[in-house]
């Protein structure tokens, strides 16, 4: 009982692990994750400690492996990955790894710079091929323009410009120079407005786009590119163009003058495409061997050097003896698990082949030892609310035994709904039934894992919401009449029975139980069905469900008060149960445990023949303080006032005796020469009543959110119904029936989507509230140190980024 409701029992040990055996030991304990190693070298730099060099070699393999994911995902390769959990490898194992690894790496960088090689030459080639098709036609229409310049009187100054002046006079032909290439498609707005302003207008550009795109053979990205040619005239022109051309990042090729030096040249592109192509296909099918090979074992050799990393960063925490024959460590384990974790370290030592045995010493410390909760996968996210909190002092009472029950009680309590709690429970249950399959996928969508890792959590929210539906009698805003109803409702306007005529479509029923109710007992299990269709619903069942609000509250809070009680006794403060547990119960049960007996007397003692006769609670509560009676005013029991006038002089006496009385006999205990800070004791204690005698008020007050939040969900599921489904099943056939498929879909997503999802949501965050603030503080410290062990379970801490 004692490991259920607190923290395990921890102990600080000492282990002497001889050198040969030291690697072996540490794996075993990291497979068995139950010991949390210190540093006992805090002092040192990390890059001064005696593993650092096989962190390091650590480090290098795990790039080179990153390397050669990298690749394997750029070639849409499946990553093979069994569940396999391979112990870590011997020391001398990482000496093949390392071999395997450097030779992985260069026969794909190798392969890689090949490959680019060969792009590189493929795509000179395409684009020596599209520039020799292309400027064919440019110079077929260069000497076509040329032709008519000749002999066309009406020149322009751009071809006079560049055929010259002298030789258009005596209509000799003139030889023109040219520079052929390839530029980014994007770029030829700039390029042209360039040759343009630096040439000043002296050459002839023309430019046709190539339509396939082309693929860069460094990033493999794909690129539209296109094909000019610049016609100018002299050296001088040619030298400015080819810097332009340069500063553009422009391909310059060259291109024959004559069509027939350009058809034969074509012909030896087309030829060497061709065989580049056949070495191209070859070079993808050795780097598609190799990558599929590396893929069989890329998950399996993640998890070994991550294992071997793991195991010499921990050794580097220990301390050696001055033979350096000996390591040193200092830990942290459960006491329960001694005798499993000597198994590990004698296991270890017989791998290592050492004769000399693993010592583990236990040792005597005032130092406070990490919290270590048991959880398994069922309590595992239960434990993660209260963490969430804060995590437990070293055994204190750990809240999450208790969270089981209470938080999917208080989330049903303002989400009861069955249909709504039947979709969160068929949904947890499902995760639950696959958990095996998402937990081999390793999805790693946020949202989804949250979910997923609150899937116990889920189903019991919903199936204790399914209960509370059945109290409620609320399935998507309908009742379910399974035992007949209690009542016979009267017309209020002509003071008769309804009958099914009259009320079906009536819209101003109203329940009078000194006139509707036959008395024939109440419904068996949960609210009578007529109240659904009773225009006065929402005075019952708010009157219902508040004070049902309040005596949950009260009596979380005041368990937790109580639990307070097994804290002060583990802990052997007998002070704090004189001057804080016996106080607080007592002013907590003369108020707001006295204001729940209340409601039980007025449900028991007043019934429908009392009506508008029963005292109002909320304010003999506030007369109850203020001392203030009327004439008029009949007690609910004998006795009554002076009774209440005990109560509250209880109450007031225990605010004193919560704020004085520690700090004056710390006081007296300490006046004898011990140094004792009367003050700050003072102070704390000030605060600490304040806090609870106002926290009792608006902490009760905190838990009316049940009542406020199950009104504000049932009444939106009503809104949703009559605002939607009610206007298909109002039409006729067949008008209905076409109407109802689609109102139906916006129903049922609104339903999931806003009730359930949203809603959900909502009453999730209120129920962390209740826990944390209302229950949790009245006895919950959460000052503690959450039990960090070296395991392998996680080794993402231990992966490095390149």
């Amino acid at each position: 009982m004692g490991a259920l409701l607190r923290s395990e029992e921890m102990t600080l040990c000492q282990l002497f692990l001889q050198s040969e055996a030291a690697y072996t030991c540490v794996s075993e304990l990291g497979e068995l994750g139950l010991v949390q190693f210190r540093d006992l070298n805090p002092d040192v730099n990390a890059f001064q400690r005696k593993f650092v060099n096989e962190v390091r070699r650590c480090d290098e393999m795990e790039r080179k492996l990153r390397f050669l994911e990298k690749e394997i995902k750029k070639d849409g390769i499946p990553m093979l990955d069994t569940g396999d959990n391979p112990d870590a490898p011997a020391p001398r194992e990482m000496i093949d790894l390392e071999a395997t690894f450097e030779k992985l790496e260069n026969e794909m960088k190798e392969v890689n710079a090949n490959s680019e090689a060969l792009k590189r030459n493929f795509l000179e080639l395409t684009e020596l091929k599209h520039i020799l098709r292309k400027t064919q036609t440019f110079f077929e229409e260069a000497e076509i323009h040329h032709t008519q310049a000749i002999h066309d009187p009406s020149l322009t100054d751009e071809t006079m410009g560049l055929l010259g002046e002298e030789t258009y006079r005596s209509g000799q032909a003139l030889k023109l120079g040219f520079v052929a290439g390839v530029i980014l498609r994007e770029k030829i707005p700039a390029f042209e407005k360039m040759l343009w302003r630096v040439c000043r207008g002296n050459v002839f550009l023309r430019q046709t786009e190539i339509v396939n795109p082309l693929e860069d053979p460094v990033t493999g990205d794909q690129v539209y590119k296109s094909v000019f040619i610049i016609f100018f005239q002299g050296d001088q022109l040619k030298s400015r163009v080819k810097k332009i051309c340069e500063g553009f990042r422009a391909t310059l090729y060259p291109c024959p003058e004559t069509p027939a030096e350009r058809r034969e040249m074509a012909i030896g592109v087309m030829t060497r495409i061709e065989d580049l192509n056949t070495v191209l296909g070859q070079t993808q099918d050795h780097r598609h061997r190799v990558l599929v090979a590396a893929a069989r074992n890329i998950k399996v050799w993640f998890i070994k050097v991550r294992k071997i990393k793991a195991i010499y960063y921990t050794l580097n925490q220990f301390n050696i003896d001055v033979t350096q024959k000996c390591l040193i460590a200092e830990c942290w384990c459960p006491v329960e698990d001694l005798d499993r974790i000597q198994q590990a370290l004698r296991r270890g030592t017989e791998r290592s082949g050492s004769s000399v045995p693993s010592i583990l010493n236990k040792m005597g410390t005032k130092q406070t030892p990490p919290t270590y909760n048991r959880t398994n996968k069922f309590t595992e996210a239960f434990q993660g609310i209260v963490d969430s909190y804060g995590v437990s002092t070293y055994r204190e009472i750990n809240p999450a035994p208790f969270t089981i029950i209470s938080f999917p009680f208080l989330f049903a309590v303002m989400f009861g709904d069955i249909g709504h709690g039947l979709i969160m429970a068929i949904f947890g249950i499902f995760l639950i039934v696959r958990e095996k399959y998402f937990m081999a996928k390793k999805i790693e969508d946020e949202i989804f894992a949250t979910f997923f890792g609150g899937r116990y959590i889920i189903t019991m929210m919903g199936l204790f919401s399914i209960y509370t539906g059945f109290l409620y009698n609320d399935v998507f805003s309908k009742s379910l009449n399974v035992f007949g109803s209690s009542w016979f409702p009267i017309d209020p306007q002509t003071h008769k029975t309804y009958t099914s005529a009259t009320l079906h479509g009536s819209s101003n029923l109203q329940l009078d139980p000194n006139t509707s109710f036959v008395g024939s007992g109440p419904y068996p299990f949960g609210l009578d069905p007529i109240w659904q269709m009773s225009t006065n619903k929402i005075t019952a069942t708010n009157s219902l469900k508040m004070k049902l609000s309040v005596i949950f509250g009260v009596t979380q809070m005041l368990f937790g008060v109580i639990l307070s009680l097994f804290n002060h006794r583990h802990f052997k403060n007998n002070l704090n149960i004189i001057c804080e547990f016996i106080p607080q119960v007592i002013f907590m049960c003369s108020i707001f445990g006295y204001l729940c007996i209340l409601v039980f007397y007025k449900w028991t003692h007043f019934t429908v023949n009392d009506l508008g006769k029963d005292p109002n609670l909320l304010i003999g509560l506030i007369n109850m303080f203020l001392m203030q009676r009327k004439k008029t005013d009949v007690p609910m029991y004998p006795g009554q006032y002076g009774f209440e006038k005990f109560l509250v002089f209880l109450a007031a006496i225990c605010v004193p005796w919560m704020w004085l009385a520690k700090p004056l006999w710390l006081r007296h205990q300490h006046k004898y020469g011990q140094e004792f800070d009367f003050g700050n004791t003072f102070i704390h204690q000030s605060i600490h009543t304040i806090e609870y005698c106002l926290g009792c008020i608006s902490h009760t007050a905190s838990y009316l959110r049940l009542w406020a939040l199950s009104l504000a969900h049932a009444q939106l599921s009503e809104v949703l119904w009559s605002m939607v489904m009610r206007i298909g099943l109002n039409f006729a056939f067949p008008i209905g029936v076409f109407l109802l498929v689609p109102l139906f879909a916006f129903w049922a997503g609104a339903t999931v989507v806003v009730l359930v999802m949203m809603e959900g949501m909502s009453a999730f965050l209120h129920t962390i509230r209740l826990h944390w603030v209302e229950f949790q503080s009245k006895f919950y410290k959460g000052e503690g140190e959450k039990f960090q062990p070296f395991t392998f379970e996680d080794l993402s801490q231990y992966s490095v980024e390149d």
